[in-house]
C-alpha cells in the first residue's frame, strides 16, 4: 500500500470514501472488486484512492475472524494482517505481562499494532518500532482509531535500546522474498537478535513449529491454541518465565494452562491396550510434548509410545483433548474396512488420523460409502500396529 494513499484515507474525504465503500461492497453481497462499487466511487476519487479504499473494505472484513469487531474499525496491510497476532491470544499475553506487574512494554516490529492494542488495552503504557513507514502508520491509526494511548515509530528494533522498559516483545517476521522460511536465521529480525533480547524479561512470538532444541534454557516455550487451532508459540525469558513448556487452549469456556509440571513422563504413564475412551489432545498440548500429562490427567496411558492419543477406561471432561467412546475395532485393511462400514449402513464418515500413511479425503472416496448413518473412525498404530477404531465423540 502506498503511504501517501493510506494518509489520504484518514482525511475527511477519504473517511467518506471509505464509508461508502463499506456500504457500496455490502449492497454488492460483499465483494469489494466488483466492477459496479468501483464505477461507483470512482465519481468520488481517482482510482489510486477508491483501490486503497476497497483494500481496507476488503482486508477488513478478513481480520473479523482475528480481531472481532474492532476489525470494521482498524486498517491493515495484506502482509501485516496476516502476521497480526489473533485478539484472543494477544489479550492473553498482556494478562500475563499483567500478572507480573509490567507497567512498560516495547514492542519491536509492531506491524499494525495488533500486539500493541492488546497491551494499551491492558493498562501498560506502549511503545512500538518497526522498519516499514506504512505498517508504522497502520499502527498508529488503529490505536487512535479505538481511543487507546500508544506511540509508534519508524526505526530498526536492534537498534532500540530497550532498557528503559520493563518488558520487550519481538514477533520476527518470517517471510522472505521466496515466501515464509521455517530457518531461523532467516527471520527478521534474525535469531541472533532473538537470542540476546531472552536474557532481559521479554517475550518473543515464534512459529508453533519452532523445534524445542531451539529454546535457550532458563526460558519458557508457551504453546497457545485458540478453539483448537494452535495460533503460536511465545517464548518467554527472565522473570517472565515460569516453567520449562507450557500448553494453553483458549476455548468457550475460557482459557486452561498445562506445563511441565503436570507431566510425570512417559515412563510412569506406559502403553497399554485400548480403553474404552480414546482422546485426542489438543494440537498445542502436541506442540508443547504433554501428551503423557493429558494421560495421567484422564488416569490412562498411550496407545503408542510415538502416537499422540491417549486411551482411559474411564470418561473424562478435559479442555486438553477432544473425547471419544470407542465402540468397536474395524479391520485396517481398505477393503475389509469398506465392508464393515457398508455393513453398518455407514454413509457419512469422518476419519481421524496419526501415525499412519492414509489421507482422509482420498480414503473416503475410495470407499464409495452410501448408507444413511454417520460415523467417526480414528485410523492409528496401537503398540506399533495399524488399527480402525469406530468412535462416538462425547
Amino acid at each position: 500500500m502506498d503511504l501517501d494513499a493510506f494518509r489520504w484515507l484518514l482525511t475527511d474525504d477519504g473517511q467518506a470514501l471509505l464509508a461508502s465503500a463499506t456500504t457500496a461492497t455490502a449492497e454488492a453481497g460483499g465483494d469489494a472488486g466488483g466492477l459496479a462499487v468501483q464505477t461507483a466511487l470512482r465519481r468520488q476519487a481517482t482510482p489510486e484512492h477508491v483501490a486503497a479504499a476497497l483494500t481496507q473494505v476488503g482486508l477488513r472484513r478478513r481480520a473479523e475472524v482475528k480481531l472481532g469487531p474492532s476489525a470494521a474499525k482498524m486498517y491493515f496491510t495484506p502482509d501485516g494482517l496476516e502476521q497480526a497476532t489473533r485478539l484472543t491470544v494477544a489479550r492473553h499475553r498482556a494478562g500475563r505481562l499483567t500478572a507480573f506487574d509490567a507497567h512498560t512494554h516495547v514492542d519491536l516490529g509492531c506491524g499494525i499494532g495488533g500486539d500493541l492494542i492488546a497491551v494499551a488495552e491492558a493498562g501498560i503504557t506502549c511503545v512500538g518500532f518497526d522498519l516499514d513507514p506504512v505498517r508504522v502508520a497502520v499502527a498508529e491509526a488503529n490505536l487512535a482509531a479505538l481511543g487507546l494511548p500508544g506511540a509508534v515509530s519508524v526505526a530498526d528494533a536492534t537498534t532500540v535500546d530497550t532498557s528503559p522498559f520493563d518488558v520487550a516483545f519481538a514477533d520476527p517476521a518470517r517471510r522472505t522474498g521466496a515466501g515464509r522460511t521455517f530457518r531461523v536465521e532467516d527471520w527478521t529480525p534474525p535469531w541472533s537478535f532473538v537470542e540476546t533480547l531472552l536474557r532481559r524479561d521479554s517475550c518473543v512470538k515464534v512459529a508453533p513449529g519452532i523445534p524445542h532444541s531451539l529454546v535457550p534454557d532458563g526460558v519458557e516455550a508457551e504453546w497457545v491454541s485458540d478453539h483448537g487451532d494452535v495460533k503460536e508459540a511465545a517464548l518467554w525469558s527472565g522473570r517472565l518465565a515460569t516453567t520449562a513448556r507450557r500448553a494453553t487452549v483458549i476455548g468457550d469456556g475460557g482459557l486452561a494452562t498445562l506445563t511441565d509440571e503436570d507431566d510425570p513422563g512417559a515412563a510412569s504413564v506406559g502403553v497399554r491396550e485400548v480403553g474404552d475412551f480414546l482422546y485426542e489432545p489438543d494440537g498445542a498440548v502436541v506442540r508443547a510434548g504433554l501428551v503423557t500429562a493429558v494421560a495421567a490427567g484422564v488416569g490412562g496411558g498411550l496407545v503408542d509410545e510415538h502416537i499422540a492419543y491417549v486411551t482411559s477406561d474411564t470418561s473424562f471432561r478435559t479442555p486438553f483433548a477432544r473425547g471419544y467412546r470407542v465402540l468397536d475395532e474395524l479391520p485396517y485393511r481398505e477393503k475389509l474396512l469398506r465392508a464393515a462400514l457398508r455393513e453398518r449402513g455407514v454413509g457419512r464418515l469422518t476419519i481421524k488420523k496419526r501415525g499412519v500413511d492414509v489421507v482422509p479425503e482420498q480414503l473416503r472416496k475410495r470407499l464409495a460409502l452410501s448408507g444413511d448413518r454417520e460415523a467417526t473412525i480414528v485410523m492409528t498404530r496401537v503398540a506399533g500396529v495399524g488399527t480402525a477404531l469406530l468412535v462416538q465423540p462425547f
